[in-house]
């Protein structure tokens, strides 16, 4: 009967041991599984944010595609007071305007080469005042898509 108490005292010890273990790999397993789960979320999370960057850089090389044709369209409205002229402009703005091009308000402002490029000097009041905008400039997004061309006032001593 002795035998007996001390075969079920090893059994259960040795059970005990086994439900330890037991839990040692449940606790590995589940720190694998939530490390797995971060590292996927990780990769979502830059996959997704690379793949709007590319989206991003597509529409920025189409949109600066078609500047030089807004730059046509706002020229021809200036000697042709053509309605449908007026319209079709106004409608590739707003569209332009909805994607996220914004036009650099540049008109009277100081100069600063990381907006424009001085194209002309002319005598002014002050300097590095920006008196005229010969080509718009435009940011896509928060960035510069295409500086503006301008004419910089240079003050004249006397």
């Amino acid at each position: 009967m002795n035998d007996k108490k001390k075969l079920k005292k090893s059994d259960i010890n040795n059970q005990q041991k086994d439900s330890e273990e037991l839990k040692k790999q449940l606790e590995d397993y589940k720190n694998k599984y939530l490390r797995a789960l971060a590292d996927y979320q990780n990769l979502e999370k830059r996959v997704f944010e690379e793949k709007n960057k590319i989206i991003n850089n597509a529409n920025a090389n189409f949109i600066l595609k078609l500047l030089p044709i807004l730059d046509n369209l706002e020229k021809a409205e200036v000697f042709l007071k053509d309605q449908g002229l007026k319209i079709i402009k106004d409608d590739l703005i707003k569209l332009l305007k909805e994607e996220g091009l914004e036009e650099l308000d540049l008109l009277g402002k100081e100069f600063d080469p990381n907006f424009a490029e001085a194209i002309d000097v002319c005598e002014g009041e002050r300097d590095n005042i920006i008196i005229d905008v010969l080509r718009k400039g435009y940011k896509f997004k928060n960035k510069i898509l295409r500086v503006a061309q301008v004419k910089v006032s240079k003050k004249i001593n006397n």
